[in-house]
């Protein structure tokens, strides 16, 4: 027992342990201090071992503010970690939007101006086909708008087999019911014809929808109209067609053949699309409108839309994430898998040397974040004991990885080739 508790690990070697440098910047040395003597004091009930003290400290210590984490998930839009991570020339936007700006303000004239006008235009300089944009805080705001404008105390035609329940429980149809607007669902979960549409629109139809169901995938026996063959059901009974693109595509991505995009709905005949920013586009959360002038000024001058709208930030992010040459996103989605590979091989050729086991080995990768389901992505990996699960968790930066075969994958997908240097520490720490 004794000698146990001699193992127990002393307060000041634990303060000056480099895993604890943060928390202590961030919430002052007493504060740390306190929840390190409380593991001490678990340790020597023997509640947890000594072992664990230092996990233990970390994880009674509260978080100030967001904590960095190394995205080793092998899930590229991570909705857990905040999904796109920004570039860098949308971080230095942010952070010049932080201060004053001239968010509403014509600098030539000196008069007020076009909220984030010139983030407009670069969305409209994006997507061509579209004849007018709107940028609104999310997607989920974007069919808001949609439906109260268009359909409310009217009807919205859309197929069962697009009413989708997305993450923590959000379902769509509750979402457009909120609105105020009645669903009409047409067609069946697997099988849904352009006459079960054309059927049932009349007088009180507001508006037809068409989901992309961009976070699984129905196989088998399944049909569904293409967004063509609902524009001309929709333009005959001139009813306007809105489509939700999903994952926020704004053209073809050779990688990601059966994952629509906002540019081919548009062309197709869709009147107005809605789509996500923080997802493959690469960019800040908000949602995009694009579509048909007279439908996207309606929603524009809708009194609901001034509640929906995005804060400088957002704007800022969002025209520097459309003039940025390469995203993280685009940089990890189009990732060579053999030079992943070569990366994961001398990460765990350096972590070897240093006494932990480590081994490179080849893995799949995911989309995530509601796109492209059932798309894998060849990856590569560094292997270590599982055991390191919760101190990497815990670490400053934290690090996520997944357990897979009784090991624990830091999958390099998603990893910034910068941040192996920070992975290797981080692993390093963790096995003290």
């Amino acid at each position: 027992m004794a000698d146990s508790l001699r193992s127990i690990p002393r307060t000041d070697d634990l303060l000056n342990d480099p895993g604890f440098a943060v928390p202590v910047a961030s919430l002052g040395r007493e504060r740390v201090k306190a929840a390190i003597r409380q593991a001490q004091r678990l340790a020597r009930d023997g509640a947890i071992t000594p072992a664990d003290v230092r996990a233990t400290a970390l994880a009674n210590l509260p978080l100030a503010g967001p904590c960095r984490v190394i995205n080793a998930t092998g899930v590229l839009l991570h909705t857990n970690l905040g999904r796109a991570p920004l570039s860098a020339r949308a971080i230095e936007a942010v952070a010049v939007a932080a201060g004053v700006t001239d968010l509403e303000l014509d600098l030539a004239t000196g008069r007020r101006g076009r909220r984030g006008r010139t983030a407009l235009a670069a969305l409209a300089a994006a997507v061509p086909a579209a004849q007018d944009v709107h940028v609104v805080n999310n997607n989920a705001a974007a069919l808001v708008l949609a439906a109260t404008a268009l359909a409310r105390g009217r009807e919205i035609v859309v197929s069962r087999g697009e009413l989708v329940e997305i993450g923590n429980g959000f379902r769509l149809p509750d979402l457009l019911a909120s609105t105020g607007a009645r669903l009409r669902e047409v067609g069946t979960t697997n099988r849904t014809h352009p006459r079960d549409y054309a059927e049932a629109m009349g007088p009180q139809t507001g508006l037809v929808l068409k989901v992309h169901p961009s976070n699984y995938v129905i196989e088998g026996f399944v049909s569904a109209p293409t967004v063509a063959d609902l524009a001309e059901i929709c333009r005959q009974a001139e009813v306007p067609l809105v489509a939700d693109v999903g994952s926020g595509l704004l053209h073809p991505e050779p990688r990601l053949p059966h994952e629509p995009d906002a540019t081919s709905w548009l062309k197709a005949g869709a009147d107005v699309v809605t789509a996500s920013g923080d997802k493959l586009l690469g960019g800040p959360q908000c949602g995009l409108v694009l579509g048909r002038v007279d439908l996207v000024e309606l929603l524009r001058g809708h009194p609901l839309a001034r509640a929906l709208r995005a804060d400088k930030l957002t704007l800022a992010a969002l025209e520097a994430t459309l003039s940025a040459e390469e995203t993280p996103v685009q940089a990890a989605l189009q990732a060579d898998p053999a030079v992943l590979l070569e990366r994961a091989w001398q990460l765990a050729a350096k972590l070897t040397a240093v006494g932990v086991p480590a081994q490179a080995v080849s893995t799949t990768a995911a989309v995530g974040g509601g796109g492209a389901p059932g798309v894998d992505l060849p990856s590569a990996a560094v292997a270590v004991p599982e055991t390191l699960a919760v101190p990497l968790r815990m670490g400053r930066p934290a690090v996520l990885g997944r357990l897979e075969r009784a090991r624990y994958l830091l999958d390099l997908r998603a990893v910034v080739p910068t941040e192996d240097k920070d992975l290797f520490a981080a692993v390093v720490t963790a096995c003290k």
